[in-house]
């Protein structure tokens, strides 16, 4: 599920986009957002969808060695742990999952095995898959502490992976440090006895019509929201601001003007984050400085449109 900070990323990259472009097709890059965070999820199911194709590959792996002409006692009677591992168990069995898959065609690891077969290759080497194989625990808690140390050793920092995934869609770059995420806390939540459940995108609508809503308030206004930076930058000019963190402080002030219910320390918070992660950490500290100035005087001025939690 996305969260408001890694909404608040994607409508930056499409509002510097369509700035910079200098294009006047508000539509066309509207839905290039929407669609990107959509997309998400399909990135989200092809991350998951790994460790039951590497499952299957270890199966067949154990199948081929029962059938070699001088078996050992260790082919012929495997250890199938793994291949049992309860919390793969309900995501092979979960019909949203399944059926999302399906639908959107998502047959990428039966199509690029060569990536899960070199995935189960390592994993196999690894200390990791030694403890687990050879403790005697058989619980559902532990499966899924095996699946987590999995996905963060073996899947998360696989620079071939995101690759992969970056040529499948240029939009996932940014997006595969939230999935990653948003992968490990949903494997966290499994329960042995609950069917596991693919949820919306977003938490709300709330939240689905933020991301036009801020977009849109942004692009149509960001020469606006230029004049209200004016004189709070005594030793920059405004055309020397770098573009991402002037687009960060407008989309800040967009919040103060037009979002009634976001307090002001949260939408300031959040641009400062996402400055260190897109820009530099003087930015965030120079982003800090301009919307404590802008917010202070629209508050002495009445201006600032804050009501219920706004006000917080």
């Amino acid at each position: 599920m996305i969260n408001r900070r890694h909404i608040r990323t994607k409508v930056m990259q499409s509002v510097y986009a369509i700035l910079t472009s200098k294009s006047d097709n508000l539509t066309k890059e509207e839905k290039f957002l929407t669609t990107s965070i959509d997309k998400m999820y399909d990135l989200y199911v092809l991350m998951l969808d790994i460790f039951p194709r590497v499952k299957a590959i270890a199966k067949e792996t154990i199948e081929i060695s029962k059938k070699k002409h001088f078996a050992t006692s260790e082919d012929l009677n495997p250890n199938t742990k793994f291949i049992e591992n309860s919390a793969i168990v309900v995501l092979e069995e979960s019909i949203s999952f399944q059926t999302y898959k399906q639908e959107n065609q998502l047959d990428n690891w039966h199509i690029e095995e060569k990536f899960m077969r070199t995935i189960f290759e390592s994993l196999n080497k690894s200390e990791l898959y030694r403890v687990y194989m050879s403790s005697s625990e058989r619980s559902f808690k532990e499966d899924v502490r095996f699946l987590v140390d999995f996905f963060t050793e073996f899947i998360a920092p696989n620079e071939t992976l995101a690759n992969y995934f970056e040529d499948m869609n240029i939009s996932w770059v940014d997006d595969i440090p939230f999935v990653n995420t948003w992968v490990v806390r949903s494997l966290e939540k499994l329960k042995k006895d609950k069917p596991f459940v693919l949820n919306e995108i977003y938490k709300d609508q709330e939240d689905r019509d933020f991301v036009k809503d801020l977009f849109r308030k942004v692009v149509l206004n960001h020469t606006t929201f230029e004049k209200e930076i004016e004189n709070k930058t005594p030793n920059w000019e405004t055309d020397r601001i770098a573009d991402l963190d002037m687009i960060m402080i407008k989309m800040g002030i967009c919040e103060f003007l037009h979002f009634s219910s976001i307090p002001v320390k949260a939408t300031m918070n959040e641009y400062i984050e996402i400055a260190k992660d897109y820009s530099t950490q003087k930015s965030s500290f120079f982003i800090n400085g301009v919307l404590d100035k802008v917010w202070r005087e629209l508050d002495k001025t009445g201006r600032l449109n804050k009501l219920g939690r706004g006000r917080l």
